[in-house]
């Protein structure tokens, strides 16, 4: 019920900050299961998408952002869930298991998931090499991907600022990419890596960006 609530108030705040220009709400599936798959430009992404699909889209999170204390840590907490995002612990060594678990249960709700096959943001505005694991949720779960494109959330909040801008922001959602029995007889990794690599060309084509032609990995920490 408060998810419901703050859901239906969060998005059109941020649309009227924005204002981004959204175009192909149509090709969203209007109930069942659906992966929405986008390039990654910022961490502000995962608050663009939510606010301008025509449904409630689930991300995933670092459970850290729902542990907090006090006022501050319930207004926190109160945003990601309004936004429908899902805690995770990156911490745990069984985190990509359980994240893959996470997103078929949400899946098999018949509610929708988003994701970013690059799996890091893009830090040159390249676009990098999927990893497979947007392939095997569609086709364990059996439902359509919709490649999603972004351009200019990295301006919303660049990589080391603390705090959101006003920039900006297009969002193009495509045409759904259906599973049907198109890859039955395909050997499972093949078939993986083949619909992985439909769904980022589908990406490309909205957003405009260049192929890397490389995973993308993570900073180094200190």
């Amino acid at each position: 019920m408060i998810y419901r609530v703050l859901h239906t108030a969060i998005p059109p705040l941020l649309r009227a900050a924005w204002r981004p220009t959204v175009t192909g709400r149509e090709n969203v599936p209007r109930t069942g299961g659906v992966i929405l798959a986008s390039n990654h430009l910022s961490f502000a992404d995962s608050v663009v998408i939510p606010s301008t699909a025509p449904r409630p889209v689930h991300f995933l999170a670092k459970s850290d952002y729902f542990t907090g204390t006090g006022v501050k840590g319930a207004l926190q907490r109160a945003w990601f869930e309004g936004l429908g995002m899902l805690p995770v612990d990156r911490d745990d060594p069984q985190a990509a298991l359980g994240s893959l678990e996470v997103a078929l249960e949400v899946l098999r709700r018949g509610e929708a998931f988003g994701i970013y096959p690059e799996g890091t943001r893009s830090r040159d505005g390249r676009l990098y090499r999927g990893r497979t694991g947007v392939a095997h949720l569609a086709l364990t779960a059996g439902v359509p991907v919709v490649p999603v494109g972004l351009i200019g959330t990295e301006r919303i909040q660049p990589v080391g600022s603390s705090l959101p801008r006003l920039a900006k922001v297009s969002v193009a959602f495509g045409e759904p990419i259906e599973i049907g029995d198109r890859f039955d007889g395909t050997a499972l990794g093949r078939a993986r890596r083949m619909l992985t690599d439909e769904i980022m060309t589908a990406i490309a084509g909205l957003s405009g960006q260049e192929f890397a032609g490389a995973y993308n990995e993570r900073p180094a920490t200190a």
